[in-house]
């Protein structure tokens, strides 16, 4: 047989749980950047906005996470925080303004866990369950 699968445990699921859905999105991210590195030794040194539309609010989780990833990527960073500044619908899309905060990279100081390569839509889910909102990914490592 010219190939075969191999079991493994490459991805994580994240989840974000707030009053609000800005709060449930901010946590989720949140929850992302956790996983990636002890975030306790971060410093915000570097701000960074983001603006991110999608047709709905879970999708519009997996672009904001996305654009966290790209951003951390093509400026060497670690992110020690990531917040929901504003989210608004505008026709038929949604949008949101995000902040995020971090250094660069410094393998001698951070403590890296993880490497996070994409926030996917397997098993995305928004929803408000009694007076939560909830919002969740599964993220490829």
């Amino acid at each position: 047989m010219p190939y075969e699968y191999l079991d493994h445990q490459a991805d994580l699921g994240i989840r974000g749980i707030g009053a609000t859905p800005q709060e449930a999105l901010s946590q989720g991210a949140q929850a992302m950047l956790a996983a990636m590195a002890n975030i306790e030794t971060i410093s915000c040194s570097i701000q960074l906005a983001q603006r991110c539309t999608a047709p709905d609010i879970a999708a519009l989780f997996v672009e904001w996470l996305n654009e966290l990833l790209y951003q951390r990527e093509i400026h060497d960073l670690l992110l020690t925080y990531a917040r929901v500044k504003s989210l608004q619908k505008h026709g038929q899309e949604w949008e949101l303004e995000g902040i995020a905060c971090g250094e660069p990279l410094d393998p001698s100081r951070h403590e890296i866990y993880t490497e996070v390569k994409a926030a996917t839509y397997a098993g995305l889910d928004y929803r408000k369950e009694n007076e939560q909102y909830i919002v969740q990914c599964v993220v490829d490592l």
